[in-house]
């Protein structure tokens, strides 16, 4: 298993834009999991052109008796919802940029040494994707230029995400503080809290070369979820947080970030 610190490094020659769906909070497993959604998204990305996703965590239900979530209310066990997951990425494993689990994946690996992502990667052979905490992710996009030439570069980190999401101001102000010690960050995604947001801050740079101080600006992506409102979500008297699939656009003939909702 690779360390977290190990950078994923994409190249990708010519110029077109590079489309990125961040996808988190699938909860296979859970009744309420939106599936005829998803299969509809797997089937219509393999037919996208230089479109690609990042998987950040928990994608299965994935409930224990020890867990929040009830076992007794899931729809298919966690052996099931393992198979079912790796069947439907085994068409779409190329556009995978990176693996990340989330504490749902996480409660078998603390309760019995079950990695459950991690093993879907391996049978997919795209292990070297995976990473158990956050993926640092470097994309290039471009045909190699000249002295002094420059292709757009662009950084992503890559992280399910924790704490409670009642209050979508708190997971914001979470997210961003953890964006802010990342320095040379173009993009922030994160998931967990099944709530839809876009933001994109500042921070203060000061540029000693230049002899000036200057602003640099991350893009925060909080990625939706696919679950109907009901269940733990109902019972916890959570917000419904809707379903809004996003869209992070790289432009390839200039630096440029642009993210969309669906």
């Amino acid at each position: 298993m690779r360390d977290d610190f190990d950078l994923l490094i994409y190249e990708f020659p010519g110029n077109k834009d590079i489309k990125i769906y961040p996808i988190s909070d699938l909860h296979i497993g859970a009744k309420e999991c939106m599936l005829q959604t998803w299969k509809a998204f797997v089937k219509g990305l393999e037919k996208e052109k230089n479109s690609y996703i990042t998987i950040h965590g928990d994608m299965m239900n994935n409930a224990t008796k020890s867990s929040v979530s009830d076992v007794y209310e899931e729809v298919m066990s966690p052996s099931e919802q393992k198979r079912w997951l790796a069947d439907q990425l085994y068409e779409i494993k190329d556009k995978i940029l990176c693996v990340v689990p989330g504490n749902h994946e996480n409660r078998s690996k603390k309760e019995v040494d079950d990695h459950a992502l991690y093993d879907i990667c391996c049978k997919l052979d795209i292990e070297d994707k995976y990473r158990p905490n956050t993926a640092f992710v470097v994309i290039r996009i471009g045909d190699k230029k000249g002295a002094g030439q420059k292709n757009p570069t662009y950084t992503l980190c890559v992280v399910h995400g924790n704490g409670g999401g009642i209050y979508t101001g708190a997971s914001v102000n979470r997210n961003e503080r953890f964006g802010a010690i990342i320095d040379n960050l173009d993009i922030l995604i994160v998931g967990h809290a099944h709530k839809v947001v876009m933001t994109r801050p500042e921070k203060i740079y000061i540029d000693c070369r230049n002899e000036k101080v200057s602003f640099k600006p991350f893009n925060l992506v909080q990625s939706t979820s696919w679950l109907k409102y009901g269940g733990y979500g109902l019972r916890g008297q959570l917000l419904p947080g809707g379903h809004a699939l996003q869209e992070i656009i790289l432009r390839g003939n200039k630096k440029s970030v642009k993210v969309a909702m669906e």
